[in-house]
């Protein structure tokens, strides 16, 4: 049998998030420049013939290690697209060591259950580029087809349009979460729009000048959330969030990802995003707080 196989499922952030509409069949139409962090999940899988699930880690509890979990989800759908005689595709028992927080809007759950699809990738001897892994990811959450790579790029429609990978500089970043989950669902409709309306986001350019880091930072800043005004209804908590963030010391853009809770700030090096991580930390002893690097 196999030796034990392992992955990092990195954090996504949302560094744009346009709203462009809603469509007739109730999903909305979104465009966003992703990258993605240095911190993360961990993911094993020790292969073997039943598929089953261990959660640990400061983020783990409560977590189900059930059907409803995006990681056996994304196993049985990869199974299903490859499926051949029985028994020849391979499985096993996966652990998940949770350091994410979750309904954060950083993707820690697409990110897991693309972690798993890696996995199982490698173990039934599917190349990184297989359209089975795709339609899989895809079948499993919108936003786990861009973490199966996790390569910095566009995504847009519901998650299945990707553009292509990113040369992005080096972005030094601190992300925090107050720890509040987020329902995205709530965000939505605070957000208000009907099947057939135009979203805030339709029409705006979407210039990316990403050579170097100034230029990217002042790109992201002619951008935005389009969730972000929303989620701040549905968590006034976001309000002291990014309020503190762009009080702190070299920070050169402060944004919410996703539809929340998580935020990041920009910093010009990683000496700048520590320290402004230990000082926040300090002021606020109950938020998840990390300083990271973002490509």
């Amino acid at each position: 049998m196999p030796a034990s196989l392992s992955t990092r499922a990195r954090a996504k952030v949302n560094l744009t998030l346009r709203v462009l509409g809603r469509r007739a069949d109730g999903y909305h139409e979104l465009e966003s420049l992703v990258a993605f962090a240095g911190v993360g999940d961990v993911l094993s899988l020790e292969p073997g013939r039943r598929l089953a699930l261990t959660i640990a880690g400061p983020q783990g509890a409560g977590l189900p290690v059930d059907d409803g979990n995006l990681v056996l989800r994304a196993a049985r759908a990869l199974a299903a697209e490859v499926a051949g005689p029985a028994g020849q595709f391979r499985s096993g028992s996966f652990h998940l060591v949770k350091r994410l927080p979750v309904a954060s809007g950083i993707g820690g759950g697409s990110a897991d259950a693309a972690g798993a699809l890696r996995l199982l990738a490698r173990l039934n001897g599917l190349k990184p580029d297989d359209p089975a892994l795709f339609r899989a990811a895809a079948s499993v959450g919108a936003d786990v087809p861009v973490c199966l790579e996790s390569r910095a790029r566009i995504m847009a429609g519901i998650g299945e349009r990707l553009g292509p990978a990113l040369p992005l500089p080096s972005l030094f970043a601190l992300l925090v979460n107050p720890g509040v989950p987020v329902e995205t669902a709530a965000v939505f409709r605070a957000l208000g729009l009907r099947a057939g309306d135009v979203g805030p986001g339709a029409g705006k350019a979407n210039a990316l000048r990403h050579d170097h880091v100034p230029g990217l930072v002042a790109s992201l800043a002619e951008g935005g959330n389009d969730l972000e005004a929303p989620a701040r209804r549905v968590a006034p908590v976001l309000d002291t969030v990014l309020d503190q963030l762009r009080d702190l010391p070299g920070c050169r853009l402060a944004r919410m990802s996703g539809s929340g809770a998580t935020c990041f700030a920009l910093f010009d090096d990683c000496r700048a995003s520590a320290t402004a991580g230990k000082a926040l930390a300090r002021a606020q002893p109950g938020w998840w707080v990390k300083p990271t690097m973002l490509r």
